[in-house]
């Protein structure tokens, strides 16, 4: 099993090899761990399928347990997941060991891709050591404009916190960020080289509210 194996399943169901690790062994964690997340075409797969269909609740968290499942079946790995019942797995933690992600100026995750729109749908454990994607750069080190510093409309998300409700009352009113996505990730200029389409801004962004 190598690493671009890995990259062709998850490919294969328009995720994306976010990142990874090697685990200590004393963390149950085996020895290799990577992150899985949406990629380009991610939504059309996604809007598809059959739990998007069903008009059941949690379509997206049912279709990643299914399609991550499959993917650690194929690959010979352990799946986990960023949400279900306990034991709780800290996703964002992981993230920020892959040298590929790091907190932003607003301390939203920033992926050195996908910019500020990286999410995360699953994890791969792996027995065996393999190669991960190799570590990159902080976009926010070069980034002289850091417009995620200043773009939230109502200023509502900033580098001095996130005011939940105030951000939510504006989504209420009926504010771009409901079709377009949030402001702020929009802004961010990795964002903005990476493509996403709006119906999947618009579908986070109606389960946040």
């Amino acid at each position: 099993m190598r690493l671009s194996d890995v990259e062709a399943a998850a490919g294969a169901a328009r995720l994306s090899v976010l990142g990874g690790f090697h685990p200590e062994p004393d963390e149950e964690l085996g020895s290799t761990l990577m992150l899985l997340g949406p990629g380009p075409d991610f939504w059309n797969q996604f809007a598809q399928s059959p739990e998007m269909r069903d008009g059941q609740a949690d379509p997206l968290d049912r279709w990643s347990r299914r399609v991550v499942t499959r993917i650690a079946e194929v690959v010979g790995a352990r799946p986990l997941f960023p949400f279900g019942p306990p034991p709780f797995h800290p996703f964002l933690t992981w993230a920020t060991r892959t040298g590929r992600v790091w907190p932003s100026p607003v301390n939203f995750l920033v992926h050195g891709e996908q910019g500020l729109w990286v999410s995360f749908r699953g994890a791969l454990v792996f027995e065996m050591t393999l190669d991960v994607p190799p570590p990159m750069e902080r976009p926010c080190d070069s980034c002289t404009e850091q417009p995620c510093r200043t773009s939230c409309p109502v200023s509502a998300l900033t580098p001095s916190g996130y005011d939940v409700a105030t951000c939510k009352d504006h989504l209420r009113g009926g504010a771009d960020c409901m079709s377009a996505g949030c402001a702020v990730r929009a802004a961010c200029p990795v964002s903005r080289s990476f493509p996403r389409d709006g119906r999947q801004s618009a579908f986070h962004m109606e389960a946040f509210l």
